[in-house]
């Protein structure tokens, strides 16, 4: 069985674009640079996830070690995600994608 740095891109920015290029994943870490989420609350604010794609996008995330998920014993159970400690290094990646938009949309008076 391979690990899951053996199956990862040799290339630094494939390597990224990997583990969170996806339109998904990237609005997702989006809303997590904010503050923790619960599942629901992520997938109304994402307009036009599916429940399966959430899921999946979240469950690989927490694989790679860029989310936490932490359950909370409470009656019915309370479910929280968050940027782990490796994702929060992603703000300044997000903050220049964000700067770029917007710097895109100003000079293309958008």
């Amino acid at each position: 069985m391979k690990s899951k740095t053996e199956s990862l891109p040799e290339c630094p920015v494939a390597m990224t674009v990997q583990l969170i290029g996806t339109k998904w994943k990237l609005l997702i870490l989006r809303n997590l640079l904010t503050r923790p989420w619960r599942f629901n609350e992520l997938q109304r604010s994402l307009e036009g996830i599916s429940q399966k794609v959430l899921t999946d996008s979240l469950r690989s995330m927490e694989a790679d070690g860029i989310i936490t998920r932490t359950v909370y014993p409470e009656v019915p159970p309370r479910v929280e995600y968050a940027l782990s400690e490796l994702g929060q290094s992603l703000r300044p990646i997000l903050d220049a994608m964000k700067d770029w938009g917007e710097n895109y949309k100003k000079s293309n008076d958008l």
